[in-house]
């Protein structure tokens, strides 16, 4: 039997431009000019979410790679939060899980300033998830019908656009290494996010993919970055014989475009 495997990533749920269930949107009656923003961008993300889940049911394992929550905001003031309560951040990402009724959840501890730095809140999610076989690792190793998956949350990005491969060619050159080893199994699709863009690497041995986020338009991102940011996730089919097919879903909605101001 083929098997269905979704790899969601970096929603960042409790931040304003995060994945967020209805119950925590922002009001669309506000006078503020970011939180207006906040509250159209949370309900077509969310829009898009739901839409683009149903019509890849059923799944039969989810992939929740890392940075599930934005953690206090520490950098920022706690400005950019729907909440600072962590708990109540790991409901918001467990909602979004449990929508997509999965048969089997996995999920990779992402980085620390995120996440926790004395404690791991991700590690709350098989308490709160609706499915019953749920696992949380900070490297995963999964064999779907024959096919290895290497998957972890943290890879190194480039500035570069001809250079986002390099950080998933490298990925895939240290799991050989390690495999010639015998200490990992030799990966057939190595999985990544971290970056917040997608990028897709392959060789005659192996698929590569660094995942899109589920977030947007955060401060640090405005004020210091360039470069393509993807919202979405990603799709991989095994058949029975352990064949791949995947495909990668972006979001195309008007909360994600900037307009000229006219003067």
């Amino acid at each position: 039997m083929s098997k269905r495997v979704v790899v969601i990533a970096d929603p960042h749920c409790g931040h304003l431009f995060g994945l967020t269930p209805p119950g925590w949107w922002a009001s669309d009656e506000t006078t503020s000019e970011r939180l207006s923003k906040a509250s159209a961008f949370q309900r077509e993300l969310w829009d898009f979410y739901v839409t683009e889940i149903e019509k890849l049911k059923p799944i039969d394992i989810l992939v929740a790679n890392g940075d599930a929550i934005e953690g206090k905001g520490d950098k920022t003031g706690a400005r950019e939060l729907i909440t600072a309560d962590r708990i109540e951040q790991i409901k918001m990402v467990t909602e979004a899980i449990n929508l997509t009724e999965a048969k089997a959840v996995r999920a990779c501890y992402g980085t620390a300033f995120h996440c926790g730095r004395d404690e791991d809140f991700e590690a709350l999610l098989p308490k709160y998830l609706d499915c019953q076989d749920v696992k949380v690792a900070g490297h995963l190793f999964l064999d779907v019908n024959g096919c290895n998956f290497d998957i972890k949350h943290k890879v190194g990005r480039s500035a570069i656009p001809h250079g986002r491969a390099t950080p998933l060619m490298r990925a895939e050159l240290w799991n050989s290494l390690w495999a010639m080893r015998d200490r990992q199994p030799q990966a057939d699709v190595i999985i990544r996010s971290h970056v917040h863009y997608y990028g897709r690497w392959q060789d005659d041995e192996c698929i590569a993919i660094s995942t899109p986020a589920l977030q947007y338009n955060t401060i640090f991102g405005i004020r210091e970055c360039e470069g393509i940011v993807n919202v979405g996730f990603v799709c991989i089919d095994v058949d029975d014989d352990g064949e791949v097919t995947d495909q990668c879903i972006l979001a195309k909605f008007d909360a994600l475009k900037v307009s000229a101001e006219s003067l």
